[in-house]
């Protein structure tokens, strides 16, 4: 199976060894994205601010893949402070309409730079 690097200038550059996302067959796996504009490369701030961030991260990097957040099946949520669980689930539904991907929400004790928030999916194109 051949694999396919993808990219977007409108998210966040990878600042580590990965790619923003790895396309195999019509899967496409998206690494985490923390809430850096990616015009500045710094975090925005407020929690509501990163959420949203995070979640327009990878708004790009799915629609450099061909897809949209229609074909993310699995989201992971890493929360510093899962008190902010119920801002994220607003902020999800103006994302995302039903049938929801399935998702999971964990509590980490730190995220990169000091992010009070981090997402990875995975997209299935049709």
């Amino acid at each position: 199976m051949s694999k396919t690097v993808i990219n977007s200038d409108k998210a966040p550059a990878a600042i580590g060894t990965y790619s923003q996302a790895i396309k195999a067959g019509n899967t496409v796996y998206m690494s985490g994205q923390i809430p850096l504009d990616p015009n500045t490369m710094e975090l925005v701030e407020g929690f509501e601010a990163q959420t949203v961030q995070v979640f327009e991260n990878l708004k790009s990097v799915a629609e450099a893949a061909g897809g949209s957040f229609k074909d993310i099946v699995k989201l992971n949520i890493f929360l510093t402070d899962l008190s902010h669980f119920a801002k994220v689930n607003e902020v999800m539904g103006r994302y995302f309409e039903q049938p929801y991907p399935a998702r999971a929400a964990i509590g980490v004790a730190a995220l990169p730079k000091g992010a009070q928030v981090e997402m990875d999916a995975i997209l299935v194109l049709e």
